[in-house]
C-alpha cells in the first residue's frame, strides 16, 4: 500500500456510504494504519447527497480532509457527476453500474460493479450494495487484508447483521 491513500465513498442518503467508510476505516486501524474518517450528508435522512471519506496512512495525518481522492466510489449518477472532478489524475473510479448509466472518461482506471443488481438478486434487497462495493474495492486495491474488513464488520454490526454483511462483502470480492 502507498504511504497515504485517500478514499471518497459517495452516493445518496440511505445507501450506506457512511457505514462503508466506517468499516473501511476500522479495518485499516486493525491493520495498524493511521486513519481519519469523516462523513457528510444532506439534511434529509434519505435521498440527498452523502459521502464518507477515509484517509489511510502509514504516518501521521496532518490534514484530515480529502481534497483530491486517490479512489472514488460512486453509488449514484449524481454522486459520480458531483465528485469525479475531485479524483486525482490516474485515480481509481468504482461505480455501481446498476445505478450509474453514464460513466465519465477519466485518466485512470474505472471498474463497473453491478452492486445494487447483485444485492437485489442474491440478498433480495438493496441493503447490502454498500458492502458489496467495499468488497470490490478491497479485491481491486488490497488496501487492507480482507480479514481486517471482516473483523471490522463483526465489531461494528450485531452478530446476525454481521453474518449477512460478510456474505455481501465476499460476494463483492468475486465481482471483479
Amino acid at each position: 500500500m502507498l504511504n497515504r491513500i485517500e478514499v471518497r465513498i459517495s452516493g445518496l442518503g440511505g445507501q450506506g456510504v457512511v457505514l462503508a467508510g466506517q468499516i473501511l476505516g476500522k479495518a485499516a486501524v486493525y491493520a495498524g494504519k493511521n486513519v481519519v474518517q469523516t462523513q457528510s450528508y444532506g439534511a434529509e435522512a434519505r435521498g440527498s447527497a452523502a459521502r464518507s471519506e477515509v484517509i489511510i496512512s502509514d504516518g501521521k495525518i496532518g490534514f484530515p480532509i480529502v481534497r483530491k481522492c486517490d479512489i472514488l466510489i460512486a453509488m449514484s449518477q449524481e454522486a459520480v457527476e458531483k465528485n469525479v472532478g475531485d479524483l486525482k489524475e490516474g485515480g481509481l473510479l468504482l461505480i455501481d453500474s446498476t445505478t450509474i448509466k453514464s460513466a465519465p472518461e477519466i485518466g485512470g482506471r474505472t471498474f463497473q460493479i453491478p452492486a445494487t443488481k447483485t444485492s437485489e438478486k442474491v440478498f433480495k434487497e438493496k441493503l447490502y450494495t454498500n458492502i458489496i462495493m467495499l468488497g470490490a474495492l478491497i479485491k481491486i486495491t488490497k488496501i487492507v487484508d480482507g480479514k481486517f474488513v471482516e473483523k471490522a464488520i463483526r465489531s461494528t454490526l450485531s452478530e446476525k447483521v454481521a453474518t449477512i454483511n460478510i456474505k455481501a462483502y465476499r460476494k463483492g470480492t468475486k465481482l471483479v
